[in-house]
């Protein structure tokens, strides 16, 4: 917890807050100075503790909240309440030694384990050492697993030697972790995800077109890899091709894609996965939908929130689940 804030006096020259409103720059300054803030820009704050301090109500507090996430400043996860300011690095240098060391701690402590991957990838882009300003997550998840395991393995030894195991299917009897689609891009596509596509993401999960969000995410990265792209936008279109189609599940996708393999298949003898030449109007109709038509040149800057026709897709999308 903060005891005070310092703000620089360009501030107030800064191109984009000249642009904001005098309601936005009040919002963009508590959000920068409030009692919550941390050395690593990633807090807690819950809407209720923002009604309180600025004295707006919950609709307001929404509405200049989503306004900063569209605005690429913020990014905040609904199920931990927890903040990050996405440009705190950049005007926050970190170079002392008791600073890194209260960032690692803090760090720690963040639920939000993306927040924490995408500090990690700001402090490569703004050359700060990340050997020292950053927490063992390999570890921690390896921890967890454990203590998830040996409960698990109480809760068997408790119901009797005659009780059946979920984790007899298992070869190396471990508890699977839920996938993470951060943690995939990172690994996948680049280490240095933008911001903006993390908050997208976290869209996606918290939407409710899928049952199973992180799975599915997954699949469509997949997808676009195997496409030959990196294109979050060719990622996003895939997934409003899967929602638009009623796929809840990930096993309704994966048979949505093999039923599409096997009528390649049986039309051509052979199914090459992204392949464009010599395809088929009903293979090419196919990835119109499923896929939003070619898969475009990857963009690291791309901003699904300035993307106009992504954005009319996904209200047309919107809009049908709430027929």
């Amino acid at each position: 917890m903060a005891t005070y804030r310092q703000v620089q006096t360009s501030f107030w020259q800064d191109g984009f807050v000249l642009d904001l409103t005098p309601e936005e720059k009040y919002f963009f300054l508590y959000l920068m100075t409030n009692s919550k803030t941390t050395q690593c820009g990633i807090y807690e704050l819950p809407k209720r503790i923002i009604e309180t301090e600025t004295g707006y109500n919950r609709e307001t507090v929404d509405k200049l909240l989503n306004r900063f996430v569209e605005y690429g400043k913020v990014a905040y996860n609904e199920t931990t309440k927890e903040i990050m300011m996405l440009n705190w690095l950049k005007h926050n240098r970190i170079n002392s030694p008791k600073v890194k060391a209260c960032i690692t701690k803090e760090l720690k402590g963040v639920k939000h384990k993306p927040f924490v991957e995408v500090f990690q990838a700001l402090c490569k882009e703004y050359g700060y050492g990340i050997d020292t300003v950053s927490i063992d997550y390999g570890e921690e998840k390896e921890k967890e697993q454990e203590q998830e395991q040996e409960e698990e393995q109480e809760q068997e030894a408790g119901a009797g030697a005659g009780a059946s195991s979920a984790l007899d299917d298992l070869p190396d009897k471990t508890i699977p972790q839920k996938p993470d689609p951060v943690t995939f891009y990172m690994n996948n596509i680049t280490a240095a995800i933008p911001p903006i596509i993390v908050q997208d993401i976290d869209q996606w999960i918290v939407k409710g077109h899928f049952d199973e969000p992180e799975e599915i995410i997954i699949e469509a990265l997949r997808e676009t890899i195997l496409n030959g792209t990196k294109s979050w936008k060719y990622t996003t279109k895939i997934l409003i091709g899967w929602a638009d189609q009623g796929l809840r599940t990930l096993q309704q996708v994966q048979a949505a894609i093999a039923e599409h393999a096997r009528s390649k298949a049986s039309n051509k003898g052979k199914y090459t996965r992204g392949q464009s030449t010599g395809m088929s109007e009903a293979d090419k109709a196919y990835l119109d939908n499923l896929r939003g038509g070619q898969a475009p040149q990857d963009d690291p800057s791309y901003d699904p929130a300035q993307d106009h026709e992504l954005q009319k897709l996904m209200g047309q999308l919107q809009g049908k689940g709430t027929e």
